[in-house]
């Protein structure tokens, strides 16, 4: 799941980038509002983070903004406003969720994940395909009810597969995903991770569609 981060403070921008990556998130850190809105339209994105208080263009103008010109990608605000009114008003302009600073960094990924799973339509958080069942919460993957031993990219890729199945996504799609700006990327990588899944979940299927990309059928 890649995430935008918008956060001015430079210490703690880089501590919840660090660790929302340590648990597996694609995580594009900006300080500013404009700096939001160019990667907002180079990129697409699961969930956004967002402070209220930016310099030169606050959090709460940036989502006015971003829903008056139609983006309803989902938005968690973090923020040091603590007040009723505020929470309120965050969540009137538009914003899906509302996390108050201090925060612990393992609430603000369970929040993403729960909420990405809503933007996708899946209430649940046990998503099943063939012999396959994936619990989103626990991040555990299991096989005909027997646990699977995955690395952190290999459970990401078949997420984001298994969220979109019978739809065929293709590789520069789940680059993007999987993938923030200063990530090291292989020009084989997705092709080496699929195989290694294919390996360890047999007879479970993930189909190449020639030219195309990949496909998880239910």
């Amino acid at each position: 799941m890649r995430i935008l981060l918008v956060e001015d403070d430079a210490m703690l921008g880089e501590a919840t980038r660090s660790g929302l990556a340590d648990d597996g998130f694609a995580v594009d850190w900006v300080e500013t509002a404009s700096a939001a809105l160019a990667a907002l339209a180079a990129t697409t994105y699961s969930v956004i983070l967002l402070d209220i208080g930016l310099p030169a263009k606050s959090g709460m103008d940036l989502l006015a903004q971003m829903r008056g010109e139609g983006n309803n990608t989902p938005v968690i605000f973090l923020t040091a406003r603590s007040h009723v009114q505020d929470r309120i008003l965050g969540l009137n302009t538009g914003a899906d969720d509302y996390i108050i600073k201090p925060f612990d960094l393992n609430e603000v990924a369970a929040r993403v994940r729960a909420l990405g799973r809503r933007a996708g339509g899946l209430a649940g958080q046990i998503i099943t395909s063939q012999c396959i069942a994936l619990d989103v919460g626990a991040k555990q993957v299991k096989r005909n009810g027997e646990a699977v031993e995955l690395t952190a990219r290999e459970y990401q890729i078949l997420l984001y597969l298994m969220e979109r199945q019978n739809r065929i996504i293709s590789r520069p799609q789940l680059e993007e995903s999987l993938y923030a700006w200063n990530d090291e990327l292989g020009s084989n990588a997705i092709e080496v991770y699929v195989h290694q899944l294919r390996k360890k979940l047999k007879p479970f299927e993930i189909k190449n569609v020639r030219g195309l990309g990949y496909v998880i059928q239910k």
